[in-house]
């Protein structure tokens, strides 16, 4: 070192000092002096390792001797923890020592770190990534590119970014289109562009991607492209779109069995579920009965069971109204078939209606996205059903309203001719009297039946009056004790009436009551004061080839007249009809409750009238009663 050199060495930014081959200390520059914390004159011919003992566990002794050995310049990087600062030293041999420059570097550090960290995330995520310089070559590739174009990254980087289009089956319009992205990004008239693009992944399975682009700050890079396979997200919205179509289909029905099929059969092609079932309740008899099957599910199981009440888990879901997913049926337990072979399922409540099951052979089949997709097609099939059900009241009410303009017609028919012939009949009566024996006409024997039936008649016109042809809620009654109840009621002798076995069946218990009271009064009628019997029985009970209900035989001598629609007719007029509407009501109280009434006349050798309530499906004989 010359006295000639000084003054420059002290003009450099770097930390400088020089070494004797003693490793003493020959100069110091103002630089290293802030950096040692030590003046020049307190270092000038001292060694450095007794001075800055701490020095000897670093780089610094095998460099500074490596240099000094081989006569060869070394460089090496330290972190100083006091000053919190990274240094990169290079030392210069020479024949009297070294010359050591100590930069700092910790900036420089901090940017690596900072890119080994991003370059650690980029390697991690799942989204393939790739950066471009300037005339669109390829200047990295991530882990997760690789995979998803097949290709390892020496085989394209450097190459332009043409060849991932060609790689990925990238269609031409789309690798364009891919092309402007980028151009717009690089050149600033954007911030970022995403476009989403279909391409063909390394095992040649047609995908979605969405490809993002956006500026980078890099010594070479200037665009990164970040591609994310979005096939699911892509699938589920043209899914979502599909079910809104059916959801039309769905509204334009009014069968409550049509729209589950529908839905059923959208679930099996739309969202792949072909082993899938609907079930509805059935409000009479209080189970879950299944209304429409896949053709995968049918020939799996046979048919589709019904669910009572606790039966499985379809009627606890049902119950609690919120969609479940179990993933392993095996460890499911109050399953309803503990040897099903699904593994799997998705179960749905339609609303208040039934539910929409959905099942697997293999386990973990379903995901959330499958669970949201099945609650979205049953949401619609719940809004589908409550408009066929407000579609099918007001074509009940409508209905209702012709019936009872009808019958309102018929009333009338009936007040304009039976009360006027009963009314003849008193008339008749009363000039009958020789005028100086004059009695109140109550007292005459004629008169008094005439008044009985424009009584009934009027009971008749006001059960009539008040639509006979609806039912309230239906309960469990016991069939002898209304057969008792409304036989007292009636004008028959109820001595005379015979039940052959106890049973029970659901029915409005107000609306039965009068239908049996006002099938009494016409086997009175026709009775005409005569004894007659009435056997009350059951048909269809132990399996025989009658329809499943109850009958009332008498052997009146009378009998009603042909069965026929004149019969129920209160506009008929027949010479044989009883007083009032009779079993005009009978039957418009038993269609009401989805029943059927039928009149059977003696045949050959038969002596019995059989008034016959049929399809009451809810009949049962009590056992032991």
């Amino acid at each position: 070192m010359t006295r000639r050199s000084i003054p420059v060495v002290d003009r450099v930014t770097d930390a400088f000092f020089a070494l004797d081959t003693d490793f003493r200390f020959t100069y110091v520059n103002d630089r290293a002096e802030t950096l040692l914390k030590r003046s020049r004159g307190e270092l000038i011919g001292r060694v450095m390792w007794d001075e800055f003992p701490q020095t000897v566990e670093t780089q610094f002794p095998d460099g500074f001797h490596r240099a000094m050995d081989e006569q060869v310049p070394v460089s090496f990087e330290l972190y100083h923890a006091q000053l919190e600062t990274w240094f990169e030293a290079r030392a210069y041999p020479a024949e009297s020592g070294l010359s050591v420059y100590m930069r700092d570097v910790t900036e420089r550090k901090r940017q690596e770190t900072t890119i080994a960290q991003h370059a650690a995330v980029v390697e991690a995520v799942h989204d393939g990534v790739v950066t471009l310089d300037r005339n669109r070559e390829i200047v990295t590739v991530n882990t997760a590119m690789e995979s998803l174009l097949g290709v390892d990254r020496e085989e394209i980087i450097g190459e332009h970014i043409e060849i991932l289009p060609e790689r990925a089956a990238i269609d031409d319009s789309d690798a364009v289109e891919i092309g402007r992205a980028i151009t717009d990004v690089d050149i600033g008239s954007a911030e970022a562009r995403q476009i989403d693009v279909p391409f063909t992944d390394a095992d040649g399975v047609d995908r979605m991607g969405e490809f993002q682009f956006v500026p980078i700050e890099d010594d070479t890079a200037t665009v990164a492209g970040v591609v994310r396979d979005v096939t699911d997200q892509h699938e589920y919205e043209r899914v979502a779109a599909s079910l809104h179509e059916v959801t039309r289909w769905l509204l334009e029905s009014d069968d409550p069995q049509e729209i589950c099929a529908i839905a059923v059969h959208a679930g099996s092609d739309l969202l792949d579920l072909p082993i899938s079932g609907a079930w509805l309740l059935d409000e009479e008899h209080g189970y879950l009965d299944p209304v429409a099957g896949t053709a995968g599910a049918h020939d799996e199981f046979g048919g589709l069971p019904r669910f009572h009440p606790n039966d499985g888990l379809a009627w606890d879901v049902f119950e609690a109204g919120s969609t479940r997913r179990f993933d392993d049926l095996e460890s499911v337990d109050g399953t309803y078939n503990p040897g099903t072979p699904v593994r799997s399922e998705i179960i749905a409540p339609i609303g208040t209606h039934g539910v929409l099951m959905t099942g697997s052979l293999e386990p973990h089949q379903f995901d959330d996205t499958d669970v949201e997709l099945v609650s979205t097609l049953t949401e619609n099939t719940r809004a589908a059903l409550d408009r066929a059900n407000r579609e099918s009241v007001l074509h009940e009410r409508t209905a209702e309203l012709e019936r009872q303009t009808e019958r309102l017609e018929g009333v009338a028919n009936v007040l304009s001719t039976d009360l006027k012939r009963q009314l003849e009949s008193v008339s008749d009566a009363l000039e009958d009297d020789p005028g100086e024996s004059w009695e109140f006409p109550l007292a005459n024997d004629s008169v008094e039946p005439t008044l009985d039936r424009i009584e009934r008649l009027v009971d008749d016109v006001r059960e009539f009056a008040r639509n006979a042809s609806t039912v309230r809620s239906r309960s469990r009654v016991q069939l002898d004790r209304v057969i008792e109840e409304a036989a007292e009621a009636s004008r028959f002798d109820d001595r005379h009436v015979f039940v052959e076995e106890p049973s029970t069946l659901r029915a409005d218990p107000d609306r039965l009551i009068y239908l049996l009271e006002t099938a009494f009064d016409d086997i009175a009628a026709r009775a005409d004061g005569a004894d007659v019997t009435v056997r009350v029985g059951l048909m269809g009970i132990d399996g025989d080839d009658w329809p499943r209900g109850f009958f009332l035989a008498d052997d009146a001598s009378e009998t009603p007249p042909p069965a026929t629609d004149r019969l129920f007719d209160p506009t008929a007029d027949y010479e044989t009809a009883i007083g009032g509407l009779g079993l005009t009501l009978v039957r418009a109280i038993a269609e009401a409750h989805d029943w059927q009434m039928v009149v059977r006349s003696p045949e050959n050798a038969e002596t019995e009238t059989r008034i016959e309530i049929r399809d009451v499906t809810t009949i049962e004989a009590v056992e032991g009663g």
